[in-house]
């Protein structure tokens, strides 16, 4: 891979919960920078659904001599909505400094309304991984129906960027989604590995070098508990609604992340993948705790754990936060 990244989370807010309630610039400027020097990173996807704060994470991105990919995420909208969002995202994506790769959206088919049957995230998830979704012709033409109207979507957000912005465009998708990859720069994919795909997983990724195009992997990682490997990008559905504790025993497993990390690089290393962005820097919202049962950060995919309480790292002293054994296996792996 030419290119090694993460993910960092400016902030959204997903059925009345923020995943990242305080932003301080300071902290921000501090964390890229850690980002670029101590990870050893190429390149930031910066994410959420607020462009000012994306903005002010770019530049200190920039400055820490990060390679940005500047990724509005809109929650909940639908169509014409997540057109205006975008376009207004790609114009501000225009004023910023350095290398500015512009994602626009990600996995429309279950952040947005329109698309997929169900009431918000989880409503959606339900309906796609629901058997009797594909298995009924009357559900299963509806689900394609949405496909067929994010597919309109997509290209006039594409036309709308293209009129603001002269820089490289992509989208990341999930990988059921069917994306027409003519209308972008990059072939962006959200390549989480589980107990259901990994079987041929690497030859599902390495099928998108198909399109021609450079091929990113704008999303992958595993939660920190034992069988987190397993569920994939599902990982984070063991927080309990109340987000106050887990819904269950899941023993904290720091080196089941480590093993995912190396195994899924040996996987877009052999599939020809071009950049590729562990997801994700911090779990701002998902604290570390002694109480295995109200350890949240068991259920994060962070590279650091968020220490309960506001209290500082030792590694980092300024910082609410401590490395985790990913951490500093990324560390190594992108410094080699």
């Amino acid at each position: 891979m030419r290119v090694h990244g993460v993910n960092y989370d400016c902030g959204m807010t997903v059925d009345g919960w923020s995943t990242r309630s305080s932003f301080e610039p300071e902290v921000v400027a501090r964390e890229l920078r850690v980002i670029a020097d101590d990870l050893h990173c190429d390149a930031v996807r910066v994410s959420g659904d607020d462009l000012d704060r994306l903005a002010v994470a770019a530049r200190a991105a920039a400055d820490a001599g990060l390679a940005v990919w500047f990724s509005p995420i809109a929650y909940d909208v639908g169509h014409d909505a997540l057109v205006d969002v975008l376009a207004a995202a790609a114009t501000r994506a225009a004023s910023l400094p350095g290398e500015i790769v512009l994602v626009l959206g990600c996995e429309m088919s279950l952040f947005c309304t329109g698309f997929v049957p169900g009431d918000g995230l989880q409503g959606r998830i339900a309906t796609l991984t629901d058997p009797g979704t594909w298995a009924s012709s009357s559900r299963r033409a509806e689900l394609f129906a949405g496909f067929a109207r994010a597919a309109a979507t997509q290209r006039r957000i594409a036309s709308a960027a293209r009129a603001v912005f002269d820089g490289p465009i992509t989208y990341a998708a999930g990988l059921w989604e069917q994306v027409e990859w003519d209308l972008f720069d990059i072939v962006s994919v959200d390549a989480y590995r589980d107990a259901t795909n990994a079987v041929g997983f690497r030859d599902v990724v390495a099928a998108y070098r198909r399109f021609g195009k450079p091929v990113a992997v704008t999303e992958f990682g595993c939660c920190t508990y034992r069988g987190a490997a397993d569920r994939g990008g599902a990982g984070w559905m063991v927080v309990a609604p109340d987000r106050s504790s887990l819904t269950g025993s899941y023993p904290r497993d720091e080196a089941e992340q480590v093993r995912y990390l190396h195994e899924l690089s040996a996987d877009f290393d052999a599939a020809g993948v071009d950049a590729a962005f562990w997801f994700s820097f911090a779990g701002y919202e998902l604290p570390r705790r002694d109480d295995p049962r109200r350890d949240l950060d068991a259920a994060s995919y962070g590279l650091v754990a968020v220490l309960d309480g506001e209290r500082h790292g030792a590694a980092y002293p300024e910082m609410t936060w401590e490395p985790k054994a990913s951490f500093h296996a990324l560390a190594a792996l992108y410094g080699g």
